[in-house]
């Protein structure tokens, strides 16, 4: 059953760019048709392009719960579909040894859900967003049980049994290509990669997530980061988030404000800055 709110590739747009997410047609289209095909949707770029918002907005734009996981090197079950609660099991045992029946110590009682069994048992009549953020951090074990996990969408917990998901959620999947993921993985996904946007369109998503910002401004900003990001050498090249942030500095100082005094609201690396600075790279902007 899809998202209600996302029945078309226009719906698409509208629910995410309500939360000022502008997104262009074929990220929309990605977006319509994971929900309409109940296929997760892995989306791929240079990190700061706005890929973890994707999942953000569409949850909020369209009235579902969102549901996160944050991977991350040494993810495990543990951390991603349930544990147990051991302090409270603890207690019970020795209540038991002092002749009070609190129940199996392997129950629901003292289950504690993480984030991909919460989606697994989240109310079928509330839509769910799931967002498996970064996970080309996780290892290659973690991404096998991803898979079989996106495959069946059901879980088998020893204790307790086999799970089975009464609705799938529309989940999103990023990676900011810090390995390549299988490609078993990437078979079972719909497949959408984000670059950065155009000058027109981010100048757009400035305007749009700091309303009122002056048009001089937001155009300023934007050029200077384009030239940040022609500079290939640099470690880390600003995304849209840094473009967003520069500009709500230069609007705090006002007339006072300068591009170069406030590079660390762009670049968050000391060579980086220096390089820029050294280069000229900001001179005339």
């Amino acid at each position: 059953m899809r998202l209600a709110a996302i029945g078309s590739v226009e719906a698409a747009q509208a629910a995410l760019a309500g939360q000022s997410y502008l997104a262009d047609r074929p990220l929309a289209l990605a977006v319509y048709l994971a929900a309409a095909l109940e296929q997760p949707l892995l989306l791929e770029g240079e990190a700061g392009v706005g890929k973890t918002e994707v999942g953000r907005a569409l949850a909020a734009g369209t009235g579902a719960r969102l549901i996160r996981l944050q991977c991350h090197e040494g993810i495990d079950l543990h951390n991603a579909l349930y544990d147990w609660d051991y302090p409270r099991q603890l207690l019970a045992l020795r209540a038991a040894e002092g002749g009070i029946d609190e129940g199996q110590l392997f129950s629901r009682r003292f289950l504690l859900r993480r984030p991909l069994l919460e989606a697994l048992e989240s109310d079928p009549s509330q839509p769910v967003v799931l967002l498996i953020d970064e996970v080309d951090r996780a290892d290659d074990e973690f991404e096998a049980f991803l898979l079989e996990f996106l495959s069946d969408f059901a879980v088998t917990v020893p204790e307790l049994g086999t799970i089975t998901g009464q609705r799938r959620p529309v989940v999103v999947l990023t990676s900011n290509r810090t390995r390549e993921l299988h490609d078993a993985l990437k078979r079972r996904c719909l497949y959408h990669w984000i670059d950065y946007p155009d000058p027109d369109r981010e100048r757009e998503i400035v305007q749009s997530r700091i309303p009122g910002v002056p048009e001089a401004i937001a155009t300023r900003v934007v050029e200077a980061i384009g030239r940040l990001r022609a500079q290939q050498d640099l470690y880390k090249l600003p995304g849209v988030g840094e473009t967003i942030v520069w500009a709500q500095a230069l609007l705090a100082l006002g007339s006072d404000g300068e591009l170069d005094e406030t590079l660390g609201a762009a670049l968050k690396v000391h060579e980086d800055v220096v390089r820029v600075r050294e280069r000229g790279v900001l001179e005339g902007v």
